[in-house]
């Protein structure tokens, strides 16, 4: 079993969980390989070229319908004790996410979210509403006033969306959603054939050069460093997910508040999914494998992988145990979020390497003061031409 976690809390978690299969299992043992996250794809795709991927493989969700499409995983449909899971437990993004082709080929132990991490004082110094529910979400309008206001009384950028970060998967998944939520998309949905006149509609655009302007205006610090600008009462908003929590928490006390996605467009639309397990088409014992993971999407299991990275359960019965995300908790609105349709998998097409490329590049050319519109032109091209190069993708049978 191959997981992304080189060390910490994460890792100790899947390391225990090894331990407690290997300990109740006599006939079938996990022989746990756990590789740094930053070259870890770069491993499964010489693995897979090799042909020797482990049985049980761990991948960051959307790349599951390129391994699904290059055969590099097996449906789990075929297992009954995995599609049970699916069927009445699986959370609905997670089962979206791992189905591709029809076919169900991975279940997610944990789901993700974004909405705003707040100052409560800085945000009652100007006056501003401060929404507790999905449906009392700032619009365009009240959120632009906002940040106006955050600036004119003297906090330096006021809004922080992780920039630093950098160009990578966060720039798809952390700004996409506005995008979405302004009316465009990275491609095409209905067909998954052509990202013109998604990537690059007008309310594409519009969104990009949302973020431009912010930049422009002094809302956003387009050259941090550090994840430190809310912490240290240079942000009063943070732009974030779920997993800054326990820092946040620790920082700011109850002055902390969670404000739900603002509706940048005529809806909210938040990121989802994450890092997930299939088994892959190399193992030569597929049936023990997937008793193992059987084990990883229990109760017992995810809550001790989610209680050490603070995401939110995959699963109805370990999302029900959890006291941050049930009804009322601290964390509640991201639960809130998955289950009002606001949360959006990214798109289910084997070419998504290359349109979160190509969208993250445009993002960051954007930030850098590049034209919008060329730039997502660019991107559009980009994606076109890698699915007019594999024939659209057609099922492999």
């Amino acid at each position: 079993m191959w997981v992304h976690a080189g060390a910490g809390p994460e890792a100790k978690a899947y390391a225990q969980a090894a331990e407690a299969f290997n300990s109740a299992h006599k006939d079938v043992r996990i022989d746990l390989v756990r590789l740094p996250e930053g070259s870890y794809n770069d491993q499964v795709n010489a693995a897979a070229l090799a042909h020797k991927l482990p049985c049980v493989l761990d991948f960051d969700g959307p790349n599951v319908y390129n391994y699904a499409w290059t055969q590099k995983l097996i449906p789990l449909d075929a297992f009954p004790e995995l599609k049970q899971i699916a069927e009445t437990e699986l959370l609905p993004s997670l089962k979206r996410q791992g189905t591709y082709n029809q076919q169900l080929y991975s279940l997610g132990q944990f789901d993700s979210g974004l909405a705003l991490w707040g100052q409560r004082k800085l945000l009652q110094k100007i006056g501003a509403r401060i929404p507790t529910q999905v449906s009392e979400a700032w619009s365009l309008t009240e959120f632009e006033d906002v940040l106006k206001k955050l600036k004119s009384a003297g906090v330096a950028f006021p809004l922080d969306m992780k920039l630093n970060y950098g160009m990578g998967e966060w720039f798809t998944y952390g700004f996409s959603p506005i995008v979405q939520s302004m009316g465009g998309d990275l491609i095409d949905r209905q067909t998954l054939h052509s990202a013109q006149g998604a990537i690059n509609a007008p309310q594409a655009i519009k969104a990009l050069g949302m973020l431009q302007a912010w930049s422009k205006a002094g809302w956003i610090n387009p050259s941090t460093k550090d994840d430190g600008d809310f912490i240290k009462g240079k942000s009063a908003l943070s732009y974030v997910g779920h997993w800054v929590y326990a820092d946040y928490r620790k920082a700011l006390g109850d002055d902390l508040v969670l404000i739900p996605m603002p509706k940048f467009g005529a809806k909210a639309v938040t990121g989802a999914g994450s890092w997930n397990f299939g088994l892959s088409a190399d193992c030569k014992a597929p049936k023990a494998a997937a008793t193992v993971l059987a084990h990883l999407m229990s109760v017992e299991e995810i809550t001790r992988v989610t209680q050490a990275n603070g995401a939110i359960p995959g699963t109805r019965s370990a999302l029900a145990k959890n006291r941050n995300y049930s009804a009322g908790g601290p964390l509640s609105i991201y639960t809130e979020q998955i289950q009002q349709g606001v949360a959006v998998i990214r798109p289910a097409t084997p070419a998504y390497p290359v349109i979160t490329t190509a969208f993250a590049e445009a993002v960051n050319n954007v930030l850098a003061g590049s034209d919008p519109k060329k730039e997502l032109d660019r991107a559009a091209r980009k994606i076109d031409q890698t699915l007019k190069d594999n024939k659209g993708y057609p099922v492999i049978k």
